[in-house]
């Protein structure tokens, strides 16, 4: 197990507000630091949906310009909910967010988070796909919880974490961590990687 104990002796600097994604590393034992570089989110248009996770992670890292140190270890993260080859962002009011929960309704959707991690030395890439059935959800059961959790700071308007995850998802397919924003196995077994030769 000494690759364990050599990867949790790293410090991690999260390039990410999500609350999430920085409790989700700290529950895998890691001392984290957020800092948030701001940058465009814009992709080619001619990009594959499940491609833009990673594509914009990888531009999220590569903004970072400060050098890493040893014993350091660069995390960029970007999750999508995609539904019939449609992304569903960030709803911006009460009524995307109805508009978005309701297009999730009796169907199944992808989530899709591309991860970019980098140390001094390496750097690698990668996405991880999971898929979600939710049960037909009623109106009054997506008003209440747009109403309760208001989960405007969420791509696809839900948490799975969360009440309407509890009560909603009939089926998952894949990483649960991934629907939170966060593919702690896949990235788990990507870290040991980078790190086992440093």
């Amino acid at each position: 197990m000494e690759y364990l104990h050599n990867l949790l002796s790293y410090n991690i600097i999260l390039n990410s507000l999500s609350p999430r994604r920085k409790q989700l590393l700290e529950n895998m034992g890691f001392n984290v630091i957020v800092e948030k570089i701001k940058i465009d989110e814009d992709y080619p248009k001619n990009l594959i949906a499940e491609k833009i996770p990673q594509y914009l992670a990888e531009k999220k890292a590569n903004s970072y310009n400060k050098p890493l140190l040893d014993k350091q270890i660069l995390i960029a993260c970007d999750t999508v909910v995609i539904v019939e080859d449609k992304i569903l962002g960030k709803p911006k009011d009460f009524l995307m967010a109805q508009q978005m929960l309701s297009s999730l309704s009796n169907k199944w959707h992808k989530v899709v988070s591309g991860c970019c991690i980098k140390t001094k030395d390496k750097n690698l890439s990668f996405k991880e796909q999971t898929l979600v059935k939710f049960k037909r959800l009623s109106e009054e059961e997506i008003n209440y919880y747009i109403n309760k959790y208001s989960p405007f700071d969420k791509a696809g308007s839900y948490g799975i974490q969360e009440w309407i995850g509890e009560i909603g998802i009939e089926r998952i397919e894949g990483d649960f961590y991934n629907v939170m924003g966060l593919p702690t196995q896949r990235l788990y077994d990507e870290m040991i990687k980078i790190t086992s030769n440093e």
